[in-house]
Order: structure tokens, then C-alpha cells, then sequence
């Protein structure tokens, strides 16, 4: 049997994992579900655990440990207007555009989908966050792709504010444990390093508390002690991360995902 699109796009990314050089960008069949929220639960202060869990999640698929999907929430008065699947595997929006936002997968098996949302004080979504209850249908689309790298270096440093801690925390779960890592976690309290992390051997973990408004992330991180074949992840506020894209480009992937002031930001 010839496999399916999403077959292909996972056997992609398995290769690029295994022996890949670099940063490959692998896209998806993209899909896109409404699902109960069966489960909440509050993992810190300031992140919440949301569960997803239906049949229409059947041919949802997610690879790479930083894949994404946005929610798409209702309009003031309610109304839903969710994307369509094209006969391109892609994805029709309707317009005006609905409100949506990024999430990662921390999680997904047997039609469940783990999500673990950063509450941001103001944020439309986060007030969202805090409030759906319980049984509540849910839409999500995607993931798009997979910003894929190798899995098998001999070291990880895994730079991350709080919006970034469950890519980090689905790498350290599912990377090989023959790999050795730092995890340096900024927060801007001292309860969020509370997030709960896989049981690994082999990881540092250094946290930071953040100072004001000036980020440590990227000075902590160049002042490590690291062997030379060290893959840098890092994602994060994109001005915090940003003095980090001067790691060499074939040994780092860096995402923005979110940036002050400003609301709705696509990766970048």
C-alpha cells in the first residue's frame, strides 16, 4: 500500500531525526477538528493543562516536539466560523480572519491531545483559558508542519521562557537517552518552575527568575560549558531570544513565539 500523506510526512521527519543535518522544514497535511475539553487542570500559577478528546481527532498527527495548532475561538456574539479542509490537504479560512492563537502539542495518543496554555494577564485567549469549563467543544487546525532537527547530537541546550517549556518538555520525552542536555527556563515568578518535567537522566536544568523587564536567557546560555557537537533550541519572547541567532545556523533552531506588545504573533 502507498502511504497516506501524513505516512509521509512522519517518515520524513523520522529520517531528519535520526541523521538529518540542520533545520528542515516538513509540512503536513493540515486538519482540522472540534473536540470536547474532557480535562483542566492548573500546572502552575500561571499555566493550565487543557485535554482534548474525541473521534474527530482519529487522523490528527504531531512529530516534532515544537509542533503547533492554533484554537480557533468563537466571535463575540458566539458564532463559530472555523476553517475547511481543501482538496490540497490545506486548509480554507473564512473572512474576516477568526481569532486564533499557537499552542504546542505536549501531547497527543489514542484521540487525546494535551495542550499546556500560558495565562497572560489581559490576553483574550488566556481569559478564554481560564474560564471554558469542562465538556465545552473545542476547535483546533493544524499542526502545519515541523520545524524538524536531529535527535541524536550529544547535547541539547534547551533555551525557553514559559511559553516554550512544553516543546522542551515533550524533547527531553522523546529524545533518545543517550543525549545529554541543559534546560535553562526563564520565568517571571518563582512558582511557574513548578511545570512538571520528564524524569530524565542526564539534564541540567537551570532556572532564572527574571529581573524587571531585562531577560538572562541568552547570557546564561552563552556563558555554558557545552561539548562542540551541541544543538541549541530556543524559543521564547522573540527580542529575549533574539541575541542567540548568533549560534551557528546548522547547530540551532530559534522560534519567537510571542513578542511584547504585540497580539497574535506568528512564529517566526
Amino acid at each position: 500500500m502507498r502511504p497516506t500523506p501524513d505516512q509521509k510526512a512522519g517518515d520524513t521527519v523520522g529520517r531528519h531525526q535520526r541523521s538529518g543535518t540542520g533545520v528542515r522544514r516538513v509540512m503536513y497535511p493540515i486538519g482540522v477538528a472540534t473536540v470536547p475539553l474532557v480535562a483542566r487542570e492548573e500546572l502552575t500559577p500561571r499555566m493550565l493543562r487543557l485535554v482534548l478528546r474525541g473521534p474527530a481527532l482519529a487522523g490528527f498527527h504531531s512529530y516534532q516536539a515544537d509542533d503547533h495548532i492554533k484554537i480557533v475561538f468563537p466571535d463575540q456574539d458566539g458564532t463559530k466560523r472555523v476553517p475547511v479542509r481543501n482538496d490540497q490537504l490545506m486548509l480554507d479560512w473564512p473572512h474576516p480572519l477568526p481569532l486564533t492563537r499557537d499552542y504546542t502539542v505536549r501531547h497527543y495518543a489514542d484521540n487525546t491531545l494535551t495542550l499546556d496554555v500560558v495565562r497572560h494577564d489581559g490576553g483574550i485567549a488566556s481569559a478564554w483559558a481560564t474560564s471554558v469549563e469542562v465538556g465545552a467543544e473545542v476547535t483546533i487546525a493544524g499542526p502545519p508542519g515541523a520545524k524538524t532537527f536531529r535527535y541524536t547530537h550529544d547535547h541539547y541546550v534547551l533555551a525557553v521562557d514559559a511559553t516554550g517549556l512544553p516543546a522542551a518538555a515533550r524533547f527531553l520525552a522523546d529524545a533518545p537517552a543517550s543525549s545529554t542536555a541543559h534546560l535553562v527556563v526563564e520565568a517571571d515568578e518563582e512558582a511557574e518552575h513548578g511545570y512538571p518535567l520528564p524524569d530524565r537522566d542526564g539534564v541540567e536544568v537551570v532556572r532564572l527568575v527574571r529581573d524587571g523587564t531585562r531577560s538572562a536567557l541568552a547570557d546564561t546560555v552563552r556563558g555554558l560549558s557545552v561539548p562542540p557537537d551541541t544543538f541549541l533550541f530556543a524559543a521564547g519572547e522573540a527580542d529575549d531570544i533574539k541575541p542567540l541567532r548568533s549560534w551557528p545556523r546548522e547547530q540551532a533552531s530559534i522560534t519567537g513565539y510571542w513578542k511584547r506588545g504585540v497580539a497574535g504573533l506568528e512564529r517566526e
